[in-house]
């Protein structure tokens, strides 16, 4: 017995000193890869070089500085790179005469349309520097089909295809499920197309949300249809005639229809681009990633003195700090504030993408921007989604841009409390008793349903911020809150719709709002500065990279599904009355 609990207490000793001894290795390994996270090295780029996309990767607004970037761990892969750092690429290709073309080397596109919008008008002005662009694929989705039509070339495999069918998008209703659970889901709501709570009390879309959906949709195919037409040097009833019908059923079909320029095996493609490059046959390409090519932060350097503000808006609205990917109240408001005393900073862009959130939250930040609009000039650019709350936090700016395929509009307010008493009592057999000091003591509890009064309540509070909405934007928009209530309701309209009703001032891309700004404030020389400040690489390693992993992994195994478990976790955690799109718009 002595014998075995010296062998027990030396194998639990032995592994407490593996774990200490891979700790401190670990600690030494993580300390080497920060410490050189933050040095950025310029490319080297060799004469006749390609300029590689592939755009395989989801593309947030800008990127994250992660130092487990280009690893790859279990087969996922961090490799990314921001919609920021794409477009500066793309420019600094069009001067550098070591770069000949670029190489659109794309399959499907994780990204919205207004995001495809803005990289596709940067490969229209590289294309005005006589380079090339030459885009080869053995399937193009739609998205990354609208990209390609740019270039001069567009080749598919033989043996591939191309999806251009027209454009969808498709809701999930959860309201059997909820009654199966015998789960009620009480709603308090001001807009007649606020259809955020739909899929919670209906089991497929009501009237008004189908109209609405079947216009800003309309809206965004027609935009696609003309953009494809004028691309591919055909007319635009033809390119309709063939999406319509989904004429395009094969490579041949492709070719058929002058969808592409040749069916091509990669082999051949890549002999072209050694022609086009004067590479000989049996040698290598010369070529380098979009990722690795960007701008380093010492390049984009500039030595004036003169700065505008460019602070990033991107995701869902909460109170409080937030992340890169969420946009905290706090977080934004403080960017806000310091742009706005900061002598430097003549101008403020706000890009916001944003299908909204929390009504206080984006009230706070409305303020931050009407108090910085007093103080210099202040532009909104907006990108996929600029709606509900993500209008809210646009509505006080100088002036709003938006890409024709913007989703925006949404001014509507709701609120959700489930009454889940049932559930409880019959499904779980659990029941609920207490004592209250005061009338509606307990109001908003989800084991009993609301009672006339407390709805009476929540209503009226619902119809206040309604009201203060609409009269902001109102003002904002230097037009009556009647006319802001016609157009409001809830209703979404696609960016050039918006253009038309007059909740934006112009279509353009971010370099736009940047160069409105700079005329408005009377810049010719300036530099930009991004706020609020990204996370520092230890941070991004040890949070950032921990919730990519679980994205992925839970991706892996949902599926299609996954978006439909994002939406319930999204709406589990909303607390408060919300500002916010109707649903997960996904648009393919």
């Amino acid at each position: 017995m002595k014998e075995f609990f010296k062998f027990v207490f030396a194998s639990v000793l032995g592994v407490i000193l593996s774990f200490f001894v891979l700790l401190i290795f670990f600690v030494a390994v993580l300390t080497i890869v920060v410490s050189t996270a933050g040095r950025e090295h310029k490319a080297d780029v060799e004469p006749n070089s390609v300029l590689h996309m592939t755009l395989n990767h989801p593309i947030l607004e800008r990127t994250v500085k992660n130092p487990l970037d280009n690893l790859s761990f279990m087969g996922y892969e961090n490799n990314s790179i921001g919609l920021n750092d794409i477009l500066a690429g793309i420019e600094k290709a069009q001067t550098d005469d070591h770069i000949k073309g670029i190489y659109l080397d794309i399959s499907s596109i994780s990204t919205g349309y207004a995001s495809i919008e803005e990289i596709r008008n940067a490969l229209l002005n590289f294309k005005k520097s006589g380079k090339f662009i030459l885009a080869y694929s053995e399937v193009y989705t739609q998205g990354a089909y609208y990209l390609a039509s740019v270039a001069d070339k567009v080749y598919l495999n033989p043996e591939g295809l191309i999806d251009f069918r027209g454009l969808n998008t498709e809701i999930a209703f959860f309201k059997k499920a909820l009654d199966k659970l015998e789960i009620e889901v009480q709603v308090i709501k001001v807009g007649t197309y606020k259809s955020a709570v739909e899929p919670f009390i209906l089991d497929k879309m009501s009237e008004p949300n189908r109209t609405q959906v079947k216009s800003f949709l309309g809206s965004m195919y027609d935009h696609v249809l003309q953009k494809v037409s004028e691309g591919r040097k055909l007319s635009k009833d033809s390119v309709y005639s063939i999406s319509y019908h989904a004429r395009v059923r094969n490579a041949a079909d492709a070719l058929t229809y002058k969808m592409v320029d040749g069916l091509r095996y990669k082999d051949e493609v890549l002999d072209e681009l050694r022609s086009r490059t004067g590479i000989d046959k049996d040698k290598n390409i010369k070529s380098v990633s979009i990722e690795k090519y960007a701008p380093t932060d010492e390049e984009k350097e500039s030595s004036s003195t003169n700065c505008i503000a460019l602070i990033y808006a991107t995701g869902e609205i909460i109170s409080g700090e937030g992340t890169d990917e969420t946009i905290g109240s706090e977080r934004i408001s403080r960017a806000l504030r310091t742009a706005r005393t900061d002598d430097k900073i003549k101008a403020v862009v706000l890009r916001i993408n944003s299908p909204g959130g929390s009504s206080l939250a984006s009230d706070v930040i409305w303020r931050e921007v009407m108090l910085t609009k007093k103080a210099k000039p202040v532009m909104v650019s907006m990108g996929d989604v600029a709606a509900s709350g993500g209008y809210y936090i646009a509505c006080a700016a100088d002036s709003i841009f938006a890409q024709p395929t913007t989703i925006t509009g949404s001014i509507g307010v709701f609120g959700l409390i489930p009454n889940m008493q049932q559930f409880f009592n019959n499904k779980l057999g659990i029941t609920f008793d207490g004592i209250q000091t005061g009338l509606f003591s307990n109001t908003g509890t989800v084991t009993r349903p609301l009672n006339p009064a407390e709805k009476i309540i929540i209503q009226n509070e619902v119809n206040h911020i309604y009201s203060s909405f609409t009269s902001k934007v109102a003002d904002g928009r230097k037009k009556s809150s009647s006319y802001i209530d016609s157009i409001g309701q809830g209703r979404v309209w696609s960016g050039r719709d918006a253009l038309k009703n007059g909740l934006v001032d112009r279509l353009g891309d971010i370099q736009d709002a940047v160069h409105a700004a700079a005329k408005k404030a009377g810049l010719s020389e300036y530099k930009i500065v991004n706020y609020p400040k990204l996370k520092d690489p230890l941070s991004s390693l040890l949070s950032h990279s921990i919730d990519k992993l679980e994205t992925y992994f839970t991706k892996q195994q949902m599926g299609e599904s996954y978006k439909y478990y994002q939406q319930l976790k999204s709406i589990v955690n909303n607390m408060g009355i919300q500002s916010r799109i109707p649903y997960t718009i996904v648009v393919k």
